[in-house]
């Protein structure tokens, strides 16, 4: 197995999905690529006061600032690629915004259109942040962003997570350690990494995180016989399964649904007992609220069932 490296360059980032880019390194199976990303915004330089101007990468960008694609040799639709997440360290510094759309939520809030900004210096060796304001929170560091494109010709958003493929899925749970399954929309996968974050609560609920730069070690394989249908994930917290719909009811049903099936398949058990082993053990927690389409995720704890 061989490990391969990748580093945000004007040649190795896109801001869109697109099923046609060409891919920008090729691995096999078992690989390992160490990836570096630079924060969503594409910053070139650090920010030295809150919400500073700083160049870019993008001068006019569309989306989240990704590195990529890389395709796996092998990796078709119908089979599902493994994304095993070894090790992740943010850059030293990072950044949150509060209040800049003007949306349902902040409209509720009272904050719509008026944008506040905290930046943070991040301190991987200790696991901690310190914002400008001089607020401490532990770091639990990993990838906003993860995912390959629709099967469908053109350029396609970075914000909205997608039942296929995931993309934007923003779930804190995915830190070192964890292992995300995507059903491979189209041929060698095309996979897209970034939107780094050293620390989210569930539901991102400003609509970031704190958002930096991000050296990230996965080992990529394929797998033909998933455990779960859909995008789910093995992670130190537990195993997780997801939704993602304009309705939040139906992200729920969608991640709950795929939970059972799992829960049926390990523990061989009929439909309603599923149902009723997961009532006191599985944990339903929204992932994101800030990207077009709302988050689910069905967490089923280390060591909740014996």
């Amino acid at each position: 197995m061989i490990e391969h490296r990748l580093q945000p360059t004007p040649g190795t980032v896109t801001d869109v999905f697109s099923p046609d880019a060409q891919p920008v390194l090729t691995v096999d199976p078992g690989d390992t690529v160490v990836v570096s990303s630079l924060d969503a915004q594409g910053h070139l330089e650090r920010q030295r006061e809150p919400g500073e101007d700083r160049p870019k990468i993008f001068r006019n960008r569309r989306g989240h600032c990704l590195t990529g694609p890389i395709a796996v040799r092998g990796a078709e639709p119908g089979a599902v690629l493994a994304v095993h997440l070894e090790s992740l360290r943010p850059d030293e510094w990072g950044w949150t915004v509060a209040g800049v759309k003007d949306n349902w939520l902040n409209r509720q809030l009272g904050v719509a259109n008026t944008p506040t900004w905290l930046l943070w210096e991040l301190d991987a060796e200790r696991g901690t942040g310190v914002s400008d304001r001089g607020h401490t929170v532990p770091l639990a560091p990993f990838l906003g962003v993860i995912g390959m494109p629709p099967d469908e010709p053109g350029e396609h958003s970075t914000i909205p997570p997608r039942p296929s493929g995931g993309g934007n899925i923003d779930c804190r749970e995915l830190i070192a350690g964890s292992t995300l399954y995507l059903p491979i929309t189209v041929p060698g996968g095309l996979l897209l990494l970034g939107d780094g974050h050293a620390a989210q609560g569930n539901g991102e609920v400003s609509g970031t995180a704190i958002e930096c730069g991000m050296t990230t070690r996965v080992r990529l394989d394929i797998v033909t016989e998933p455990q779960a249908p859909g995008i789910h994930a093995e992670t130190p917290r537990g195993r997780i399964t997801f939704g993602f719909s304009g309705d939040l009811n139906e992200a729920t049903a969608m991640a709950l649904n795929a939970m059972l099936t799992w829960l049926q398949s390990r523990y061989d058990l009929d439909r309603s007992t599923a149902l009723a082993l997961a009532s006191p053990t599985v944990d339903l927690r929204v992932t994101q609220v800030a990207n077009e389409t709302w988050g689910v995720h069905a967490v089923l704890p280390e060591n909740a069932i014996r």
